[in-house]
């Protein structure tokens, strides 16, 4: 795995009503005391919303709805995983809360025939007269990963 990314896998408390889903805590290790917002960005099936990536933001991802195959390119110079790629799916059927540091390159595409609802709760919150965010287009580019159906 990607050095500072972490996954932790998360429960579902069902009951006869339906189900609840506790995604990050105060006490959590991923909680680290900075808070910035919370947003669902939502992308329709086949849709990739990347690559982009943060100077100073950590992001900490959870898919509410759907199915997201997230990817995440280590391109820090000075790490120890530089240039791996990771893939995670991410979903109502596989729930996780997946974090992701700064200079780690990242996006996603809904998969399956539903839309995909990505809950982030990054630690900084979004400046839109100097957006900590670059991006890259997510087809040319230089990060040896492909978006396409794996098949096979």
């Amino acid at each position: 795995m990607i050095d500072g990314v972490s996954l932790r896998k998360l429960k579902l408390l069902p009951d006869e009503r339906g189900h609840l889903l506790e995604i990050l805590r105060a006490d959590d290790p991923e909680f680290t005391g900075d808070f910035g917002q919370c947003y669902i960005t939502m992308a329709y099936p086949g849709v990739v919303k990347g690559w982009h990536y943060h100077k100073e933001q950590t992001d900490r991802f959870c898919v509410v709805a759907g199915l997201g195959k997230i990817a995440l390119y280590d391109a820090r110079e000075n790490s120890p995983t530089k240039g791996e790629v990771n893939e995670f799916f991410l979903g109502e059927t596989n729930p996780g809360l997946l974090v992701i540091p700064p200079g780690v390159i990242h996006g996603f595409k809904a998969v399956g025939g539903e839309p995909c609802y990505l809950l982030n709760i990054p630690n900084k919150l979004y400046d839109h007269k100097e957006p900590d965010e670059y991006r890259l287009d997510p087809w040319d580019n230089d990060i040896p990963y492909e978006w396409g159906l794996k098949e096979g």
